[in-house]
């Protein structure tokens, strides 16, 4: 058995109510940062909870809400300036996986020298060392779909180029990840999210990273998803549907620190850097099917096991697993996204792939085996109508 390590340094609460625990957790005296996007959580009043809790435990807060769906550079420089000028204590990410990269990424700012795209391999990046640890991040999923919250990576775009980065010095210090949050996302992000969070947990069970211990949480997550993930996008009140689907999603982010995404990651990250509106869920369940296609002979024996996981009972081969993974995207209604749907041009292919490879061609070296730049130019082309 090849060795293989896990750590993971953060404290996770888990539960229906858990946001509670907040109010005994162990965090620097001073003022929090509370870092969101949108409306969504200062309407639904998630944001006032967190400050109430803290407020309790003796810690006022400052709040920025300008996260965007994808989160840019400039957000976290934003951030980061606000946290110095502040003399902020510690943050909060509070929202989905776009504001908790961001905190995770202003956090590792806030304390060492230079820019964050300093610290980035691939493309631009400058792949230095983070030195210092960040500020302590406590990480509020509102989503099920990232597993930040359970990783020390985050994904930032800065112009064309959107890159996953972080290392150990970016596990957030707390997660909480409680499912009465999740409880209003509107159906069709709740499907894309909990792709997001399938293919997590799918692609690190056949990236050459696996390990015996990220097969095991990659299983289970998968059949939890399986399992709920439809009821929660039809039913979103089911409060069981959707701590089963948060539950697989941290269980996911363990994968992801674990083991590793795959090439398919990389393909989608270049899709939506080109075109912010496409959402990653979304761009994922478009490309799947012919991305998975193309390891059915190398990596049968694994989807095979991903489709019983998915409640095929009697898989033996790959074919039963694409077949699993349509049903279940048909069930989620979503079987029918097309690149075509959002702007992808065909003769864009050769530059997404190009920039797939130079961003984050790391990924592909998990792969069951090497993809050529033809392939994923066909991959684009298969998912395109």
């Amino acid at each position: 058995m090849d060795i293989f390590s896990f750590y993971m340094p953060t404290r996770l609460f888990f539960g229906n109510g858990a946001v509670r625990k907040l109010a005994k957790a162990r965090l620097p005296e001073g003022c929090g940062l509370i870092i969101t996007g949108g409306t969504s959580t200062t309407r639904l009043g998630y944001v006032n909870r967190v400050a109430d809790v803290l407020r309790q435990a003796g810690h006022e807060t400052a709040v920025y809400n300008k996260v965007q769906p994808n989160p840019t550079i400039e957000g976290v420089r934003e951030c980061a300036a606000l946290c110095r000028a502040a003399h902020i204590s510690f943050i909060v990410g509070l929202g989905g996986g776009s504001s908790i990269d961001t905190a995770k990424a202003a956090a590792v700012m806030a304390t060492n020298d230079g820019d964050w795209w300093d610290y980035v391999y691939g493309g631009t990046g400058g792949g230095k060392r983070i030195a210092n640890a960040g500020l302590p991040v406590v990480a509020i999923p509102t989503t099920a779909g990232t597993g930040t919250e359970a990783d020390p990576f985050t994904v930032i775009t800065n112009g064309e180029e959107k890159i996953g980065g972080g290392g150990e010095k970016c596990f957030p210090a707390i997660s909480v990840v409680d499912p009465d949050f999740m409880m209003t996302v509107p159906p069709h992000l709740t499907a894309y999210q909990g792709f997001d969070a399938f293919f997590h947990a799918a692609e690190g069970y056949i990236a050459r990273t696996a390990s015996p211990m990220s097969d095991m949480f990659a299983l289970r997550a998968v059949e939890l998803i399986g399992r709920s993930l439809a009821t929660a996008v039809h039913d979103g009140g089911d409060r069981e549907a959707r701590a089963e689907v948060a539950l697989a999603n941290t269980l996911a982010g363990f994968v992801e620190t674990l083991s590793s995404c795959t090439g398919e990651h990389a393909i989608e990250h270049a899709l939506s850097a080109f075109h912010p509106a496409l959402p990653h869920g979304a761009g994922l369940i478009m490309i799947s099917r012919a991305y998975w296609s193309r390891f059915a002979e190398v990596s049968g024996d694994r989807m095979a096991a991903l489709a019983r996981a998915l409640g095929r009972t009697g898989a033996t081969g790959a074919a039963d697993f694409l077949a699993a993974l349509s049903g279940l995207q048909k069930r989620c209604g979503v079987h029918q996204l097309r690149l075509s749907g959002y702007g992808v041009r065909p003769e864009d292919f050769g530059k997404i792939a190009d920039n797939a490879a130079a961003t984050m061609g790391g990924l592909f070296r998990a792969d069951p085996r090497p993809l050529s730049r033809e392939e994923i130019i066909g991959i684009l082309a298969d998912s395109y109508q």
